[in-house]
């Protein structure tokens, strides 16, 4: 009996790296704002930056504004989480509620990521 992996093979892994090259996270990390709150990379699946870009088209809205809004949501909601690691709250965006969630766990390393998406995201 070999003692490799009882799972067999991997038939295929898509790492983080990929999804954020192929758009479908995009990398908030180097932004003011996300980098004044997190200390770990952070990205948002493509839906979550939809959001984002829509509410840029209106006055007097930037994206460090925006995500100093989402994070400061994510922090009061982190607070009072029962599951440290996926934690649902809501942030209003150019006066719209926006119901979003937020995944810290290990990356394509064992280093943390966060991960801001949609509810019904995986």
């Amino acid at each position: 009996m070999s003692c490799g992996n009882p799972f067999g093979e991997t038939i295929y892994s898509y790492s983080r790296a990929q999804a954020i090259e192929d758009g479908v996270l995009v990398d908030l990390s180097q932004a003011d704002s996300i980098r004044q709150h997190w200390k770990y990379p952070f990205a948002c699946t493509s839906a979550v930056w939809a959001i984002i870009e829509g509410a840029l088209q209106q006055p007097g809205q930037d994206v460090s504004g925006i995500c100093h809004d989402i994070s400061t949501m994510a922090k009061l909601a982190i607070r009072s989480a029962t599951d440290p690691e996926l934690v649902r709250f809501s942030v209003i965006i150019t006066g719209r509620t926006h119901a979003l969630k937020l995944h810290i766990g290990p990356g394509d390393t064992a280093a943390p990521v966060l991960t801001l998406m949609l509810p019904y995201e995986d």
